[in-house]
């Protein structure tokens, strides 16, 4: 089964995280996110490193679980440490700054009133919801 967010469904192109929310507290970023290395590789390969890590790292562990030779291990080792290292060059990737972090643009506390009204008008917020919300909300001067 392939990440349902991996590509594009209409077009195949690399997605882009563009705004995450807390559950808790409903606080919202917009910006561009960055979803780490792992989301390029297959089922398979996130199988089997659950499996390596499993058996902490022991080859002959991994042989046995998996039924498979020790060249075979060297191999699936190899090829994910392969996708792993190349950290998404020539693939089209956002990647992170240059400090690790993604860029992270909080939204105003303008912008969030705005995002709690168009959430009640979309009917995905009741008004009691969303009267909550904005009590709980920055004022402009914060």
């Amino acid at each position: 089964m392939q990440n349902m967010f991996d590509k594009c469904p209409a077009c195949g192109g690399q997605l882009i995280i563009t705004e995450c929310r807390c559950s808790q507290c409903q606080m919202q970023m917009r910006g561009e996110f960055w979803p780490g290395r792992y989301l390029n590789l297959s089922d398979d390969q996130l199988t089997f490193i659950q499996v390596f890590l499993s058996a902490r790292g022991n080859l002959s562990e991994v042989e046995r679980i998996l039924g498979v030779s020790y060249p075979t291990i060297r191999n699936k080792l190899d090829e994910i440490n392969e996708i792993l290292a190349h950290k998404g060059e020539d693939t089209g990737q956002v990647q992170p700054e240059d400090n690790g972090t993604p860029a992270v643009h909080p939204m105003s506390a303008e912008e969030s009133r705005k995002q709690i009204l168009q959430e009640v008008a979309e009917g995905k917020l009741s008004p009691s919801a969303a009267a909550e919300k904005l009590s709980k909300a920055p004022s402009k001067g914060e």
